[in-house]
């Protein structure tokens, strides 16, 4: 099935687009949702809440590209769902450990107030990322938004986990003073 033709059945309302969707992407949108939040029922919860709000986005919305779009809803859903779980004191998941290895490059970031603030953000950190070199990029792509861990990046790569998280560390560090630079934290 093709993504336009699921597009538009969403754009007519039709329900099939929902089992289509899931269909074709439920196994993509659970594994973005199971290494954000570490639990197999929570995941799953979290895809249908993915289904739910394409259903409630397109129309008026229509994604230029439905995996893209789906994958960050289900990402968004995801955190959200860790955050209202309150996911860290109970262990927490792949997720919980990424956000704490992000958190130093945004420490001085001021809570942008509106949405053309985070998305203006949001693309300078794609900036940022379009600069990085492979495996840099990759590592960097995998391991903060597919959330891989350390050991599959290590594997995927061939490198030893100490090389990877190095690796991680010095494109934080550069992220930190791109953002910096950009005037995005003190």
């Amino acid at each position: 099935m093709d993504d336009s033709r699921i597009t538009e059945l969403f754009l007519q309302r039709d329900e099939e687009a929902l089992t289509l969707t899931e269909r074709v992407y439920g196994a993509y949108l659970l594994s973005i949702s199971r290494r954000i939040l570490g639990n197999e029922e929570d995941a799953r919860e979290c895809v249908n809440d993915c289904l739910w709000e394409a259903w409630n986005s397109i129309p008026p919305h229509r994604p230029e590209s439905l995996p893209n779009f789906l994958g960050r809803i289900a990402r968004r859903r995801a955190i959200d769902h860790l955050r209202r779980n309150n996911a860290l004191k109970r262990g927490g998941g792949e997720g919980t450990v990424c956000f704490e290895e992000l958190e130093d490059s945004f420490a001085a970031l001021n809570d942008p107030a509106g949405q053309v603030e985070q998305e203006q953000l949001a693309e300078a950190v794609r900036s940022f990322v379009r600069t990085m070199k492979q495996p840099d990029r990759d590592l960097f792509v995998r391991r903060y938004w597919y959330l891989d861990s350390v050991a599959d990046l290590a594997a995927r790569w061939d490198m030893t986990t100490g090389q990877v998280t190095m690796r991680l560390a010095r494109s934080r560090k550069k992220l930190a003073a791109y953002l910096k630079k950009e005037e995005w934290i003190e």
